[in-house]
């Protein structure tokens, strides 16, 4: 699978393990950023379309023209329940590539939601079916389909590379991609990275400052801060 293929679908993807996306589905994406050794987000500007939309899943990845809807209905017919659509674009395109119709063509196939670097529309559709996108702009222009693009090759969207059956999260907090070999082990350190914060989350509660829980006075000190009265 290479980022240029043009014009190729691949039908048979290596999927994460659906446990470990389940597991993965309990966190937020702060969390499994940090816990993953904090990378895999995409660039910032990817925002949700309603407040409070948020999706976990496996990436079905695609490669679309600018302008031009036409590989996300090709996609549609590779997604299978638990799937997130993963969408980049050849080169920079804010047009409406999205909508209800699409997103109620996907649910029917057990999608999880969709990550687009490009624009959607139907926002008050969709919150009202509470499908979950996260796109580069809310954009009316409509869309074409007359050009190639391809299904389930890597892409790098807003910045990221995605690759088919990675698992995909997205809150309001952001994107974040982990890799399908490392689902399970992301897992468990988000697990434990929460239980951590929970333990200073008890902490702060009773009045401790962050200077004292995470030992921050001496350090200050040897840089040479000072307290005048």
């Amino acid at each position: 699978m290479e980022h240029t293929e043009i014009g190729v679908v691949h039908t048979s993807i290596t999927r994460a393990d659906p446990a470990a996306v389940a597991a993965l589905s309990k966190f937020g994406v702060a969390t499994v950023h940090e816990a993953m050794g904090r990378v895999g987000l995409t660039r910032p500007y990817l925002r949700p379309a309603y407040p409070k939309a948020r999706l976990c899943g496996t990436a079905v990845t695609v490669l679309l023209q600018p302008g031009d809807n036409w590989m996300l209905h090709v996609a549609a017919a590779q997604v299978r329940d638990g799937d997130v659509l993963v969408a980049a674009c050849t080169t920079e395109s804010e047009d409406g590539f999205f909508g209800e119709l699409l997103a109620t063509s996907l649910r029917a196939r057990g999608c999880r939601g969709l990550v687009i670097d490009g624009g959607v529309r139907d926002t008050a559709e969709l919150a009202e079916m509470d499908f979950p996108v996260f796109a580069r702009a809310i954009n009316a222009k409509g869309t074409v389909k007359a050009t190639l693009g391809s299904v389930n090759v890597p892409v790098v969207c807003a910045n990221a590379l995605v690759r088919p059956g990675d698992v995909v999260l997205a809150d309001g907090d952001g994107v974040v991609v982990v890799p399908r070999e490392r689902a399970a082990e992301v897992a468990q350190a988000s697990a434990a990275r929460e239980a951590a914060e929970e333990g200073k989350r008890v902490r702060f509660r009773a009045g401790e400052l962050g200077l004292d829980i995470y030992g921050m006075r001496g350090p200050l000190a040897a840089l040479g801060l000072r307290y005048e009265d």
